[in-house]
């Protein structure tokens, strides 16, 4: 085979959710990335790790403690990764603010937020758990609209909202 014709084994799946639907994709036998979509026809999964992608995100849906165990493709900086790390170490039901999670990184906030934007797999790495000082913040590198409202319902299905101003 010649280096033009790589395999590619990329598979999409879409599961509806209560704000809309996710894209699941998987490449080579892992999740590489989970978008989020305006209401959307659910495509079935074509493999297995997608069937359990999409039953994943189902139990996450029915129950915000769920804890996902999927294999995943995570491609990023070595600064990402250890932004990754500290965001799937916040646990469901609690939000971190950026300024905070900053400070234990030794890193500027603003590029905290652009790593969490950068995140190809949120909800399984939860960045939605990342809050602005007395607001949201941003959420996939949007500001408002879509997006925000996503973030919004992520917060409140897991019931990190309670006792905050926003």
């Amino acid at each position: 085979m010649s280096p033009m014709a790589t395999r590619v084994d990329r598979q999409l799946a879409v599961v509806a959710a209560p704000f809309g639907a996710v894209a699941v994709e998987t490449d080579a036998g892992r999740v590489c990335s989970l978008r989020f979509l305006a209401p959307s026809p659910e495509v079935a999964p074509s493999s297995e790790l997608g069937l359990e992608a999409v039953e994943q995100l189902k139990r996450y849906f029915a129950d915000p403690a769920f804890r996902f165990d999927l294999p995943l493709d995570i491609r990023g900086s070595a600064f990402q990764c250890r932004v990754w790390d500290a965001i799937s170490a916040i646990p469901s039901g609690t939000a971190r603010r950026y300024g905070d999670l900053a400070a234990d990184l030794a890193a500027p906030a603003r590029a905290v937020g652009q790593a969490c934007g950068d995140n190809r797999l949120p909800i399984v790495i939860p960045c939605h758990r990342v809050i602005g000082a007395d607001s949201l913040g941003g959420f996939a590198h949007a500001s408002s609209g879509f997006a925000l409202s996503v973030k919004r319902w992520l917060l409140e299905h897991e019931g990190a909202l309670r006792g905050t101003l926003i």
